[in-house]
């Protein structure tokens, strides 16, 4: 449920939001009380750490002839909570004229709650069981082969709890995340090779009930890989699996959509909307009711329901993603994607649960479609440049495709290079199921991070690998 913190707090703040509502244009704020726990085992340690998630306190924003200013407090002001906020907020305020004026922000009435429930809850277990649980399986990976030199199992699990007030709205929503983590290195003479295997979603310690039946193949995959050459750069059909398919995703009409960047003018796409971007056959969505994963949430940190957001529209892009500000300066509704990395952090349009839709083709027939290609798998890492549209990803194994058969061959890394609109027009073929992973973060440039899920199905498409 909610907590006793953010609990004893909201009669208190609901008053103060009454006595700043006749004074100022707007006015809002946003509780956190999140708290989270980090295991990990390895040859070297057994250990139980905070999660870097957790967080804890309050901001307040107000509007005020068009200008947006914020106060964040980890601890409530004792006395005269309104009185507290006003003195800072004035302050602000007459420093100087705003840099940016913004239309007046919406505040439609609403009262909900959203408090969700796992299996196991993570915050209230032994942690030596769970330590015992990550060790099982590092074991198992260790006892697979001899150039299996070192393994570790990592897990994460983050309760969040947040309340959002405003004169004519009162929210509430606490749920819980996971992830984990296999990581593997194997070793043939001079040669080492790092492989990994994550696992994620809104549960609490079922999700180590998946860790057991991963370990053989990740432990095969990862000697597989100690085989592997460096691919002949040229283009090729590639087969994306969904955690490419997502990453593709992601980079490419993710953060290119991401709507503060069209204020800022950092972004090709508003040129480009109701415009061909893909091929006929690609949907593509972002949004926090979506799917059921770490990006999903009731309402974000400006107290606007998560909704589900429609990108791209049989190859048109159709919108993008939004918070608050961006959505008043554009004269668009807001998305739901208001997010901070935390309570005292600035709010951002953020994606939350993003993916490219299914199609009706299978692995297979993509595969016997293949004349010279590779299937794709693990991302690495990946980047997209919002305002020149290109993309680069550094991804773990690609698999050879010849003659519509899989030869067993493997290189690594492979490194994938593109123009987005020429990568996701090149999209022949779409599978029909949709798997989303939200094992990561995403962070806007080097910084401000956010929980996120991207995936999609197995996609066929072209691209330059190196």
């Amino acid at each position: 449920m909610l907590g006793d913190f953010l609990g004893s707090h909201q009669e208190r703040l609901r008053s103060a939001i009454a006595t700043l509502a006749g004074r100022y244009d707007y006015v809002s704020v946003l509780g956190s009380d999140s708290s989270g726990v980090a295991f990990r085992v390895s040859p070297q340690e057994r250990r139980v750490a905070d999660s870097s998630w957790s967080e804890r306190g309050f901001v307040f924003r107000v509007q005020q002839a068009g200008r947006i200013v914020e106060h964040a407090f980890n601890v409530l002001p004792s006395g005269d909570l309104a009185a507290a906020v006003a003195a800072r907020i004035d302050s602000q305020l007459a420093d100087g004229p705003a840099a940016r004026v913004y239309p007046p922000l919406p505040d439609e009435p609403a009262k909900a709650g959203f408090f969700a429930t796992v299996g196991q809850h993570p915050l209230t277990a032994d942690p030596a069981l769970v330590l015992d649980r990550l060790a099982a399986a590092r074991a198992g990976l260790m006892e697979q082969s001899p150039e299996i030199v070192f393994s570790s199992a990592n897990a994460e699990f983050v309760q969040v709890r947040k309340i959002f007030i405003s004169p004519r709205r009162d929210l509430a929503q606490a749920y819980v995340w996971g992830q984990a983590y296999l990581i593997t290195v194997a070793k043939r003479g001079d040669d080492t090779r790092e492989n990994y295997q994550p696992f994620s979603g809104r549960k609490g310690l079922e999700l180590l009930d998946e860790l057991p039946s991963a370990v053989a193949a990740l432990a095969k995959e990862t000697v597989e890989l100690l085989s592997a050459e460096k691919p002949v750069p040229g283009e090729y059909e590639i087969i994306a699996d969904p955690d490419v398919t997502g990453l593709i995703a992601h980079e490419a009409f993710g953060h290119g959509v991401e709507m503060d960047m069209f204020v800022k003018g950092r972004a090709l796409a508003p040129d480009y909307l109701g415009k061909s971007v893909a091929s006929p056959i690609v949907d593509m969505y972002d949004g926090a009711a979506a799917a059921d994963q770490c990006g999903s949430f009731l309402f974000d940190d400006e107290g606007t329901f998560g909704t589900t957001t429609k990108i791209i529209d049989q190859g048109i892009l159709v919108a993008g993603i939004s918070d608050l500000q961006s959505a008043a300066s554009l004269g668009t509704r807001p998305t739901g994607n208001g997010r901070r990395q935390a309570f005292d952090h600035k709010t951002y349009a953020r994606m939350t649960n993003t993916y490219i839709a299914p199609g009706k083709d299978t692995l297979e027939a993509m595969v016997a479609s293949i004349k010279r290609g590779y299937l794709l798998q693990k991302m690495s890492s990946g980047m997209e440049d919002p305002k020149n549209w290109g993309i680069q990803l550094v991804l773990t194994i690609g698999r050879e495709i010849v003659d519509g058969k899989l030869t067993g061959r493997m290189v690594s890394p492979v490194v994938c290079s593109g123009y987005v609109p020429e990568l996701l027009s090149s999209i022949s073929m779409i599978s029909a199921a949709v798997e989303l992973g939200g094992s990561g973060a995403c962070g806007k440039g080097y910084k401000e991070f956010a929980k996120v899920s991207s995936g999609g199905p197995y996609i066929k498409a072209r691209m330059r690998l190196g």
